[in-house]
């Protein structure tokens, strides 16, 4: 297959701007530019799935740029609800420089910032050399600006975010040789009011390609704005989680991802389709979709690692598992304080049984551990002795729940 093909058999395509772009795309050498705002301190798996089309490219003989654009973040872009709230400057700042860290880890491409070609410029630059150029009628037309105008009205400062893009776009272009952007579906009307400020002002022609947003099968993307965000940092998404997550993919949904957001060939996610439809409890595309994933971005070993301590959490054997991995594994499971006492009396009043008369029968039957041991004794005592580590302990009650326990300082029953 040609680049092209390939992009559209993966569902990468949403938009083009011309059919021409066809015939460049596989022939390579186009510079082209991606880029995202720093309104927070890491990307998140919404911005990993766009980004990859950066590599995707790259491998095909073009060469990219990397936009994380502070002074966009310092206005926020329209998303069609309400308005952002504006972000601190030093914050901006700051996020910037922990992203560029980010993405050239995953990706080794030159970053950039548009904060350094618009820090300077003053208001009478901006609106005669850009803000001239394009009508208000045509920024009205735009999808996201419509929307939000119905909903909540827009603010100057918002309604001006896509000339500031075409700004860069423009920038980039005339600087740097840049004849294509690539976004995200949403940033369209952005793009093309690039494109047409740059044929206003110089005739040149560029181009623009948007990819669909990644979703669940409800259509709900994985933003930071969704409040379902997904890091790439491991320090607030851990490997083990994100295994998680990823394990959980819908059936539905699992092929679509393997195509988008790995670089297996046509043949082996066919492959792997035909063994996920023949047997889908196996979880084979979820698994691979997750290996994928996790080594790309953290490394093989910390994908052994998740793997493993999924492992030692089904089979009940938390003592091999370091606290803090731990903790990681367990964060969504619920998490009680009580005081010291008897086990029947911990598990009432940690809500991890109904009633005394449950809890016998829990302990009666060898389906309560602690700390990964069985305990049959309805007199065993749960203190500050009984921790796993630093304050906590751990209780599962039949195979598969658990609940991290801490002990307060109270008497002991």
């Amino acid at each position: 297959m040609t680049l092209y093909e390939d992009l559209q058999w993966r569902g990468l395509i949403q938009n083009i701007s011309s059919p021409d772009l066809i015939d460049k795309l596989n022939n390579g050498e186009l510079t082209f530019y991606i880029g995202t705002d720093p309104t927070a301190d890491s990307l998140h798996l919404g911005h990993y799935s766009s980004f990859l089309i950066a590599r995707r490219l790259a491998n095909a003989g073009h060469h990219p740029l990397l936009l994380v654009g502070a002074a966009t973040a310092m206005i926020g872009d329209p998303r069609g609800t309400v308005e952002r709230k504006l972000s601190d400057k030093q914050e901006v700042l700051s996020n910037f420089e922990k992203l560029k860290t980010q993405l050239q880890k995953i990706f080794p491409y030159e970053v950039v910032n548009n904060y350094e070609w618009v820090k300077d410029m003053t208001i009478i630059d901006f609106f005669r050399d850009y803000g001239k150029y394009i009508n208000v009628g045509y920024m009205l037309g735009k999808d996201l600006v419509r929307r939000q105008m119905e909903n909540s009205g827009i603010s100057y400062a918002e309604f001006s975010y896509m000339l500031i893009q075409g700004l860069d776009f423009k920038y980039l272009h005339e600087n740097r040789g840049v004849d294509l952007q690539v976004a995200g579906s949403d940033q369209w009307g952005n793009i093309t009011t690039g494109i047409e400020l740059i044929k206003k002002t110089t005739g040149d022609e560029v181009y623009a390609l948007t990819v669909p947003l990644v979703t669940d099968s409800q259509g709900n993307k994985f933003g930071k704005s969704e409040g379902n965000a997904v890091w790439l940092d491991a320090d607030k998404t851990s490997p083990y989680e994100l295994y998680q997550f990823l394990l959980n993919t819908e059936d539905s949904m699992v092929i679509d991802y393997l195509k988008r957001l790995t670089f297996l060939s046509k043949e082996e996610i066919e492959a792997i389709e035909k063994e996920h439809l023949e047997a889908p409890e196996r979880r084979v595309a979820q698994k691979t979709l997750a290996k994928e994933i996790i080594s790309d971005l953290h490394g093989e070993q910390a994908f052994e690692e998740a793997v493993q301590i999924s492992q030692q959490l089904f089979a009940g054997d938390i003592k091999s598992i370091d606290p803090k991995n731990l903790l990681c594994g367990l964060k969504n499971v619920p998490h009680c304080t009580v005081t010291p006492g008897k086990l029947p009396d911990v598990l009432v009043g940690g809500k991890i049984c109904s009633s005394k008369r449950e809890a016998y029968e829990f302990i009666n039957n060898g389906a309560i551990s602690v700390n990964g041991d069985i305990v049959k004794d309805k007199e065993f005592l749960i203190d500050k002795n009984s921790v796993f580590a630093d304050d906590f302990l751990i209780i599962r009650r039949g195979k598969k729940k658990y609940y991290v326990v801490t002990i307060t300082d109270e008497t002991a029953i």
